[in-house]
């Protein structure tokens, strides 16, 4: 090998590729990401959705701090995986829950789901949507029945007693499940009124799933920073608004794709849950079938399923396929052609 040609092969201890992110940074920037749609929450529901937030964090970073303990790992509650979690996991359940149930779901999510497969960097589904699914299976009638109507006075500290007093309702994919597109009209007013109110989160829901243009901000801020890529919130979207329209059946979304995609935890599972580092593919082509599949599936499960909501159980469906997409878009390595090294 000639001098020149050794170069080529110069090896270096890693990492190769230094960057002045961190997890911690990273981490706590979609924490901040995710506060203004818990403001919005706070005026549209009450005060006890903050109420509902800061337990489920409290429980996930006790969780955290418990469970490293116990097995002899490192405690890390500082660098905010814990936080996200909790945070998460409040705004995927109703804001009418009672307050222990997040605690119950909060333990599930960070021992169970985290840290008996490994902690952080192991675990195989999202631990907050594992934390939401146990409490749909252990308490179905209070986490599909617990829906309040928006707040319409000023006073957002009205439901701060011990128990909730406030007007239930139904979601708009409930009346949308069992009364078609006539019955969504008919609760929540015009097409044009519903895309607008929609849109801002002026709509009965999970604590910090409502507001679409809140989580679309943060979203496009976290892709702008380079922590997330368009590949999956762009493909899964695209997709559940193009399967309704097509196969929703003129009974539900039928030539209304945009309320498909508004009335649930779409851009909420899009931009921050289906785009989790560790159960989501890294490969481009890898994400964009990847969050194509969550949009099928929640679409199946939404208008064949026994539940309105799909996206919670789609994601989970598509995390533990993760290791086979990253095999299969697995990028070529480079190597040099046959008699290139003499």
């Amino acid at each position: 090998m000639t001098k020149t040609d050794s170069r080529l092969w110069a090896v270096s201890v890693s990492p190769h590729v230094k960057s002045g992110e961190s997890v911690e940074k990273i981490m706590w920037t979609v924490v901040g990401c995710l506060v203004p749609p818990l403001i919005l929450s706070i005026f549209l529901f009450g005060f006890q959705t903050l109420l509902i937030t800061l337990i489920s964090v409290g429980s996930c970073v006790a969780t955290e701090a418990v469970s490293q303990k116990l097995l002899h790992r490192p405690v890390t509650i500082k660098d905010g995986s814990a936080v996200i979690t909790g945070m998460l996991l409040a705004y995927i359940i109703p804001p009418g829950v009672p307050y222990w149930m997040p605690i119950l779901g909060g333990v599930m999510s960070i021992y169970v789901a985290k840290h008996l497969l490994g902690g952080i960097g192991f675990n195989i589904f999202n631990p907050a949507l594992i934390g939401r699914a146990f409490l749909v299976a252990t308490f179905p009638v209070a986490m599909t029945s617990a829906w309040l109507a928006p707040i319409h006075d000023a006073s957002i500290f009205k439901y701060m007693g011990s128990g909730v007093d406030a007007v239930s309702t139904a979601t708009p994919l409930f009346v949308l499940k069992h009364y078609g597109i006539a019955g969504l009209i008919e609760k929540f007013g015009s097409l044009s009124s519903m895309y607008g109110s929609f849109f801002i989160g002026w709509r009965p829901g999970c604590i910090g799933e409502t507001s679409a243009l809140l989580l679309l901000l943060g979203g496009l801020y976290l892709i702008y920073k380079g922590y997330i890529t368009w590949h999956i919130p762009v493909s899964m979207i695209v997709s559940v608004a193009f399967l309704t329209w097509v196969f929703g059946g003129e009974k539900l979304f039928t030539g209304q794709p945009l309320i498909a995609v508004l009335s649930g935890g779409i851009a909420l599972g899009a931009f921050f849950m289906a785009t989790d580092y560790v159960t989501s593919p890294t490969q481009k082509s890898a994400k964009l079938l990847f969050g194509t599949c969550i949009g099928v599936l929640t679409v199946l499960i939404r208008l064949k399923g026994g539940y309105p909501e799909g996206v919670c159980y789609a994601i989970l469906l598509m995390n533990p396929l993760t290791p086979a997409f990253e095999q299969w878009f697995k990028p070529k390595r480079f190597a040099p052609q046959k008699g290139a090294v003499k």
